[in-house]
């Protein structure tokens, strides 16, 4: 029998450009969660600021001194943190998102898919990795919101050997139903848990529905946030991954041969 996990989404009202704010209300619910024997949490995207563009590259600024504060939390609890943040690099600002273990930074991922529906695209940077990182709590991949449209990007990370998938998002009202079927799609696709933690409340004219999700390996919900501020916990026992794959033989049954390079 392998290991088992409690892993959480910490789901909330970010408040734009409020570092402080957020990174008091995020310090609080890591806490909570970790109360309840929790060894990974992830937070929503972009969760120290919110898409404050007018004022990111000053806001962006205070990033390393919210890594640090993390970083002496994750170590205090034990902890694995996933969270999306600005990143500041010269001159450009990158949707980059931290796996923190235990009070290291082990892994950084700058969002590949920028939503230029809204101008994202305008004002931030593009990554050009993926991520797949070894972890206390097992080997994470991670990507960031519009992302999840993308599932080449999850089928990546899967054949790289991810076990649980972390999504910070900002996915607004009124396309819900494409959340929970899009994440429950990712999770049965590539037979591994996965933890995507949406923000909650009004920022401007939008207006973010939450329905942070915790989904097993066949796509059952595990937990569910509503509108509002709310921890989520659930336990991942990595068995069912080795069980799943033995019943339904996705990977061995694949014939990239016949895919080929997809234009």
């Amino acid at each position: 029998m392998r290991k088992k996990i409690c892993a959480a989404a910490v789901q909330f009202n970010i408040a734009l450009g409020q570092v402080d704010a957020n990174l008091l209300r995020a310090v609080e619910g890591i806490r909570k969660v970790g109360e309840r024997d929790a060894r990974l949490a992830v937070l929503p995207e972009m969760w120290s600021t919110g898409y404050d563009y007018k004022h990111l590259p000053e806001l962006a600024e205070q990033t390393p001194r919210v890594i640090e504060a993390i970083k002496a939390l994750t170590a205090e609890l034990q902890m694995v943190v996933v969270g999306s943040l600005p990143e500041k690099e010269d001159g450009r600002i990158y949707n980059t998102a931290y796996v923190i273990d235990q009070g290291k930074v082990i892994g950084s991922y700058r969002k590949l898919h920028l939503f230029s529906t809204m101008g994202e695209d305008r004002f931030l940077a593009a990554g050009d990795k993926t991520l797949v990182v070894p972890t206390s709590v097992g080997r994470i991949g991670v990507a960031i919101c519009y992302d999840l449209r993308f599932p080449e990007l999850f089928r990546k990370l899967a054949l790289e050997g991810a076990e649980i998938l972390c999504l910070p998002a900002e996915w607004p009202k009124p396309r819900q139903e494409h959340w929970r079927t899009l994440l429950r799609a990712r999770a049965i696709e590539n037979q591994l848990f996965v933890v995507a933690t949406n923000c909650c409340g009004i920022q401007g004219k939008l207006d973010f529905f939450g329905m942070s999700l915790l989904i097993a390996p066949r796509g059952e919900v595990l937990a569910e946030g509503g509108e509002s501020n709310v921890e989520l916990t659930a336990l991942f026992d990595f068995e069912e991954i080795v069980t799943y794959r033995s019943q339904i033989r996705c990977y061995q049954d694949r014939r990239p041969e016949v895919y080929g390079t997809l234009p």
